[in-house]
């Protein structure tokens, strides 16, 4: 049997009628039209509308795009593994080593400082750190450590990486820290009068009890970090590239279609990624 629709449940549509309403005109019929485009043909003149798979043939055989594919994986992975470690080694002694909660929230202010600015600007500070003739090198060879400017550090898979940690290592750490901050300290306490290591409470409380927040921070800086072209573009110096820069490279030479169904593949990536993260965590008691 059906369940009746009571005025409470008809009052409880109407109210979501209207963000329904913005998620269809914003979210969902963008998409719609993105993936109709990604069927159909182009010249160097116009659009050609009809129903033709050599878009995803093409994407799906190419080894371009196989490697900007790998590449994004691989910036993906770095950086979610780089903002891990320093997220929750931050998180950990915000929650367990502060005891005041003036100086957590004074830390965490301290930690959101760089995001008053925007992430080109922060982008942009490193060049002058990491070029040949920057900071970085003129100190290492003034200290008589190398004898010519290490190369690697600017225009590589290095700053590029480095830039994605600098940007997205605060979205790491605040799910980490609320989870942490949700542990009871009875069992910490009860831990150690058992005679066990930090080690072991780290591995057998912390960890286990923290996996929502990691899991969500895991969802904010892979979801973040795939979607992203700017920073390869800016730390990449036009030479490294992932699956953003590839569409954005499409849609400067008007190839709309091409560039459509990579955003499609790329979409359909993503989610295969949240729905296998998503059933590691209930996102609903995070949020």
């Amino acid at each position: 049997m059906a369940p009746m629709i009571t005025a409470h449940n008809r009052h409880s549509y109407w109210q979501a009628l209207p963000l329904t309403l913005v998620l269809l005109a914003f979210l969902v019929f963008p998409v719609v039209v993105i993936g109709i485009v990604s069927f159909w043909d182009y010249n160097s003149y116009s659009l050609i509308p009809g129903f033709i798979l050599d878009n995803y043939q093409y994407l799906l055989s190419s080894p371009v795009t196989l490697q900007a594919y790998l590449n994004t994986f691989k910036y993906a992975a770095l950086t979610w593994f780089f903002t891990l470690s320093i997220g929750f080694t931050v998180a950990y002694f915000l929650a367990f080593h502060i005891r005041s909660p003036r100086m957590q929230t004074l830390c965490f202010v301290i930690c959101t400082v760089p995001f008053f600015t925007s992430n080109i600007i922060r982008m942009i500070s490193w060049i002058p750190l990491l070029g040949r003739n920057g900071l970085v090198n003129s100190t290492l060879q003034s200290g008589g450590l190398i004898d010519q400017p290490l190369s690697f550090l600017l225009y590589s898979d290095f700053a590029v990486v480095l830039a994605y940690v600098h940007l997205y290592t605060l979205f790491m750490v605040v799910p980490v820290f609320n989870s942490m901050m949700r542990i009871d300290r009875n069992l910490v306490e009860a831990a150690v009068d058992a005679g066990a290591s930090g080690f072991q409470i780290l591995k057998d409380i912390i960890v286990p009890l923290s996996r929502s927040g990691i899991i969500v921070g895991s969802i904010f800086v892979f979801t973040l970090v795939m979607g992203d072209f700017v920073t390869v573009k800016i730390m990449g110096g036009g030479i490294k590239a992932n699956v953003g820069m590839m569409i954005y490279n499409e849609i400067s030479l008007l190839q709309y279609p091409a560039a459509a169904a990579s955003a499609i593949v790329l979409l359909a990536t993503v989610m295969i990624m949240l729905v296998i993260l998503f059933r590691l965590v209930n996102i609903r008691k995070e949020l």
